[in-house]
């Protein structure tokens, strides 16, 4: 299922991510967000390599309990990118897609 991930202090939209029961069940018992790769096939914790995790505040549903809205306190970027949010392009009117001028949070490539 989808899970979109917000910032409970800004409300700002920081990723989305699926989960899957045992990344929810995780998630649930320790607090932190738990994800499941579907291209990778793979469980994983938000934060393993960069150490930019994501406290859990609280997790809802949509009415039709097909989608999460989880509410956390970040800690460090939630991009791989190294933006605060994933959400850094932007579509002109036209459709093309520019980067908004975010300012790094990290380098990725010290990371990944």
């Amino acid at each position: 299922m989808p899970a979109i991930v917000q910032e409970t202090k800004t409300g700002k939209v920081l990723m989305l991510a699926y989960v899957n029961k045992k990344s929810l069940a995780v998630m649930l018992k320790k607090k932190y967000t738990y994800f499941y790769s579907r291209s990778r096939k793979k469980f994983w914790m938000k934060g393993e390599t960069s150490g930019h995790v994501q406290k859990v505040i609280s997790i809802k549903t949509d009415c039709d309990r097909d989608t999460l809205l989880i509410e956390v306190r970040q800690v460090g970027a939630a991009c791989h990118l190294g933006y605060h949010s994933c959400f850094v392009h932007l579509l002109d009117v036209k459709g093309n897609i520019r980067r908004v001028t975010d300012r790094l949070e990290f380098d990725p490539k010290t990371v990944y």
